[in-house]
């Protein structure tokens, strides 16, 4: 499984979207609002083994989530060995001479737990959410396969077909993902980060046995890692867990160093286009170029993140109003700023047209909305409804307790500490009208994007 955020802030995405349409028509108030932390009580430590240790205790369910983030992703795999993250996610699975294949899995699910792993372009993470007296066993297994996976070719060959499919399902059936697809390959001219999570299939159909064991040698150990623990525990309870369990497991390798291939400013605005018989709506797709949470400087990317909820977050948001219901030109108008990433974020939009409404005439309102933003700023009205609903999305956030670990890891996974990553619903609070219009002036500037067109393959012919 991919997971490839257009994202910042993952775990919140869903309740991002409840909370705005929850809050979108709700009267402004005069007062400053309180602003909470996230996770006010988690704690961290370190163990001689090097594996950092987060604790979020939620007291409110007999349950825990424990997730394992590894520093490494899919901008990380070898040159010409695209997608060996992501595979290796999936060969995880595999077994160890301890608990073959399928064990691990099957205790998850007598004990009434789930379980699941996803890639990014910057992590590989592992997750199980169990009752709380079942935290050591999912443990002890995390660990014994963090040290003694065994894979063999008749384990490696068949799941390199699966992943195969995977991509055949995903991608290759699906014209907009391969539109996606080409889109990032085009933002990114030089980082890896053009590069599909899952992988190009070339080199995915090439990967072998040995390329697997090298990957997991030099990225699978504790000193490489974020073990994520939310839900009814103490720090003292995971402290004597972790240390009976992944505390055993000896350091491999010094974590590679992440020396990534840096983007040339961009001087051009840039197209793709893709028609095909399956589309039967046309649609456009643009990504701008812009900082990640961990890249930007002073409040940027929060500002990033309100600019996005002002053009495109929900039916009050500037693109709805003026292409949807204003001009009745767009069935569907969206915004997002996926600044999660270690190096780059991309900040996005997507619109379908209306009727007979061309890509053409859309492509060019969208950049009158933006242009007026630009040009005039914001009011302050908009700015307290999007940093309102923002920080609804991060208290959201915490109903359950993978929401908290997802959140946290992905965090403190790209660089930030654990007070910044509490501080976030603050962070946002703080960002003014003009920083949001700055943003819009420096970021949202063509020669920074690449517009993607979607269209259905032209009629043929006749002879």
């Amino acid at each position: 499984m991919t997971k490839r955020l257009r994202r910042r802030l993952s775990a919140l995405a869903g309740a991002a979207l409840i909370a705005a349409l929850v809050l979108s028509a709700a009267p402004l108030r005069a007062e400053t609002p309180a602003v909470p932390r996230i996770a006010p009580a988690a704690s961290e430590f370190t163990l001689d083994n090097g594996l950092s240790v987060v604790v979020v205790p939620d007291r409110r369910a007999p349950v825990v989530t424990q997730m394992v983030w590894y520093r490494v992703g899919s901008a990380d795999d070898p040159v010409g060995k695209s997608g060996i993250a992501h595979f290796l996610e999936h060969l995880m699975f595999k077994g160890t001479k301890t608990h073959p294949a399928g064990v691990f899995s099957a205790e998850v699910a007598e004990i009434g737990g789930n379980e699941n792993a996803f890639t990014t372009d910057d992590a590989t993470v592992y997750h199980q959410t169990v009752p709380k007296e079942q935290l050591g066993l999912v443990m002890g297994f995390e660990a014994d396969r963090m040290a003694n996976l065994v894979l063999d070719d008749a384990a490696v060959l068949p799941e390199r077909d699966v992943i195969l499919e995977e991509r055949r399902m995903r991608v290759d059936s699906d014209p907009a993902a391969q539109l996606g697809e080409a889109v990032d390959a085009a933002l990114y001219q030089r980082h890896p980060y053009g590069t599909p999570v899952i992988g190009w299939a070339h080199e995915m159909a090439e990967l072998s046995r040995e390329d697997a064991i090298t990957f997991y040698d030099r990225a699978y150990t504790p000193n490489n890692a974020i073990l994520v623990v939310a839900g009814d525990v103490d720090e003292e309870e995971v402290r004597v867990l972790a240390e009976a369990t992944y505390g055993k497991v000896a350091r491999r390798a010094a974590p590679a160093p992440r020396d990534r291939a840096k983007e040339p400013e961009p001087v051009a605005a840039r197209a793709v286009t893709l028609s095909d018989p399956r589309v039967a709506q046309p649609s456009l797709q643009r990504r701008y170029l812009v900082p990640s949470y961990a890249s930007a400087t002073g409040r940027e990317a929060e500002a990033l993140d309100v600019l996005a909820d002002i053009l495109g977050g929900g039916t009050e948001s500037r693109l709805y109003r003026k292409l949807v219901r204003g001009a009745a030109i767009a069935t569907s108008a969206g915004v997002w700023y996926s600044g999660s990433q270690l190096d780059y974020g991309s900040f996005g939009l997507s619109a379908s047209p209306r009727g007979a409404t061309t890509l053409d005439t859309l492509a060019a309102a969208i950049d009158g909305v933006i242009a007026d933003l630009r040009d005039r700023g914001i009011t302050e009205d908009e700015l307290a409804r999007a940093k309102r609903r923002t920080r609804a999305g991060a208290i959201y956030a915490q109903d359950s307790s993978r929401g908290l670990a997802n959140y946290l890891g992905t965090a403190l996974l790209t660089g930030e500490s654990l007070a910044k990553a509490q501080d976030y619903p603050a962070r946002i609070e703080a960002v003014t009208a003009e920083d949001v219009r700055a943003a819009a002036e420096k970021y949202l500037d063509l020669k920074r994007s690449v517009t993607g067109y979607l269209l259905p393959a032209p009629a043929a012919k006749p002879i």
